[in-house]
């Protein structure tokens, strides 16, 4: 027999109901089939061929690149650098009867990004939805649209398997955190997308471990959002010089030989400002684990104040550095604590900054 419910219950399912809604909305939003979602996105998402000529040697001197790329605002396609690094010779393809010459618009090798855009015509393809950010739980589902192998365009399923990781390229590895996802990434997919169940690329597909078992890295899609204008406006990122790498010493060398917390200074860039006020990096190597550690260097322990004793920290202090910043740096060497104070101007592109892209594969 059905009964009226009281009005106090009434209300109270409602207001059950409202916040079932709002807290598992984006859920329900978001669950596009994945074929809907290859239909989509995957339009948005575009094959890349370059030739790049070696001129510094005798065999093995063309490299030729194959890869993906994302359509953005007004034609432009957004992809992994080292996909067009150096490149004579860059073609979009749609698919096998539409293939457009492109020109290279701006790279940036710290963070593996490049803009390149179709000479005399427009891509007949709409530019991707780029999500607001990349605020994903582990467990997230994602999917990655690319062409592997060079192959036709393909899609994958997987999760966030973990996000903020940094993988030791380059020293300025850290600035970059990436995304781990299961989705099945491979040669190919470099510069292809990492969507979301609602079909907004999170992430720009990047790098598959060749000795993992589906272990892949996507460059998360703030960072992307952050340098787009810089890659289009001026061919490359604007960023402040201080040409310190290094990383948090960990507890078990400030417990094992007693290193004081802060930065472990391992290397220093030639003509850096930081070279300019005498900072010194590491020389004696030490692996602890899988990590790789250079002793021997000064410590940081402060900047403008602020203590440096983790990554969180330091990553917050250079992301406020700018052009023309006057930095006062407090550090640890030989047991005494120095201060020096350094103005940093801006980085320039540096001899080693494309080396990793050389043997690098798509």
């Amino acid at each position: 027999m059905l009964t009226k419910p009281r009005p106090a219950k009434l209300l109270a399912a409602v207001l059950c109901l409202s916040f079932a809604t709002e807290s598992f909305g984006f859920e329900l939003a978001c669950s596009k089939p994945a074929t809907e979602i290859f239909r989509e996105s995957g339009a948005s998402v575009v094959r890349i061929f370059s030739i790049a000529i070696d001129p510094f040697s005798l065999i093995k001197r063309v490299r030729q690149g194959v890869g993906s790329g994302i359509v953005i605002a007004e034609g432009d396609v957004v992809t992994n650098a080292h996909v067009v690094y150096e490149a004579s010779e860059i073609f979009i393809s749609l698919d096998e009867e539409r293939v457009f010459p492109a020109t290279l618009i701006g790279l940036d090798a710290i963070s593996d990004l490049a803009i390149i855009r179709p000479v005399g015509a427009s891509l007949p393809a709409p530019p991707a939805k780029l999500a607001e950010s990349d605020m994903l739980e582990v467990g997230t589902e994602v999917l990655a649209i690319g062409y592997p192998f060079g192959l036709d365009k393909s899609i994958s399923k997987g999760i966030v398997s973990g996000k903020g990781r940094v993988i030791p390229f380059t020293p300025m590895s850290w600035l970059t955190p990436l995304i781990q996802t299961d989705a099945a990434v491979n040669p190919g997919n470099s510069g292809g997308a990492l969507v979301n169940a609602c079909g907004e690329v999170v992430g720009i597909n990047t790098l598959a471990v060749e000795r993992g078992q589906n272990v892949n890295f996507a460059i998360p899609i703030s960072l992307v959002r952050e340098l787009i204008p810089d890659l289009i406006e001026h061919g490359r990122v604007i960023r402040p010089w201080h040409g310190i790498y290094g990383q948090p010493v960990p507890l078990i060398l400030q417990y094992t030989v007693r290193l004081p917390p802060g930065l472990l200074i391992e290397t220093i860039e030639p003509g850096s400002p930081a070279e300019s006020i005498g900072l010194r990096g590491g020389t004696f190597p030490v692996v602890i684990g899988r990590q790789e550690y250079l002793l021997g260097g000064d410590i940081i322990s402060e900047v403008n104040g602020i203590p440096v004793t983790d990554l969180d920290k330091v990553l917050q202090v250079v992301r406020s550095f700018s052009i023309g910043d006057r930095v006062n740096v407090k550090y640890w060497r030989d047991g005494t604590i120095h201060e020096a104070i350094v103005v940093l101007p801006e980085r320039p592109v540096l001899a080693g900054d494309g080396l990793r892209f050389r043997d690098q594969s798509n």
